[in-house]
């Protein structure tokens, strides 16, 4: 069985990719679809490989979407269509980079797996999905509530997640407050899915509240991932 071990170092990601089988690469448009832990594989998907992406001990340019982007590309360079991340680990005290192990994968009916990740609604439901998560990191001490217009929905604290029904429909503003005021708008849909990244970032005095609507492919990878300590 052939295989192939590549790293490379530098104040990029460190990366690692360890082939069993390669195809002819893809070109650079094509679609990679990045599959999340807890997302079963495809029976006609096949295993040519793994990649890794660590801290090289001087990266600084290794935030999630960067992280994903690096594992895609290793694997167009491979000729897999796909990838499945197999563990993720976000920053904490040992490193500010997120981590991750995927899977490089080609799967032959490709199109059927576009298609099912572009599935959003939820029929003859009367409420909106929001997956509210943050990443363990800066500012642990500080929580925050969470607000859909007047109303709390949740407390955000470090290392989690949660999974909420919102009756609301309609355009609605997110928003939390500690020493300043974060928000975002946010316009509901019953049956859809939603997923809000929290964080915080450095204030004067008390940590300021961070809040991001992602895309539903980044959102529902990166909340699969997470191990919260509320679970």
């Amino acid at each position: 069985m052939l295989m192939i071990v590549i790293a490379l170092s530098s104040c990029s990601p460190r990366i690692s990719t360890s082939l069993i089988k390669s195809y002819p690469a893809l070109d650079y448009q094509q679609e990679v679809i990045v599959m999340g832990i807890q997302q079963q594989v495809p029976d006609d998907s096949e295993v040519i490989g793994q990649v890794k992406i660590g801290d090289s001990g001087m990266s600084t340019n290794c935030g999630y979407d960067m992280v994903i982007d690096k594992a895609k590309l290793e694997a167009r360079k491979a000729g897999g269509n796909a990838i499945k991340i197999i563990k993720h680990t976000p920053p904490n005290m040992g490193s500010t980079c997120h981590r991750i192990t995927a899977q490089i994968l080609k799967v032959k009916d490709i199109e059927s797996l576009i298609i099912k990740e572009e599935e959003e609604i939820i029929e003859n439901v009367d409420y909106a999905i929001l997956n509210v998560y943050r990443y363990s990191g800066s500012g642990a001490l500080v929580n925050y509530d969470l607000h859909l217009g007047d109303s709390v929905i949740c407390r955000i604290k470090n290392n989690y997640k949660a999974t909420l029904h919102l009756e609301k429909d309609g355009l609605n503003t997110l928003w939390a407050q500690t020493e300043a005021k974060a928000e975002v708008p946010i316009e509901l849909q019953h049956g859809r899915q939603y997923y809000l990244r929290c964080a915080v970032t450095m204030g004067a005095f008390v940590g300021h509240p961070q809040l991001e609507l992602v895309d539903r492919k980044t959102g529902k990878v990166e909340f699969e991932s997470l191990k919260a300590k509320n679970q």
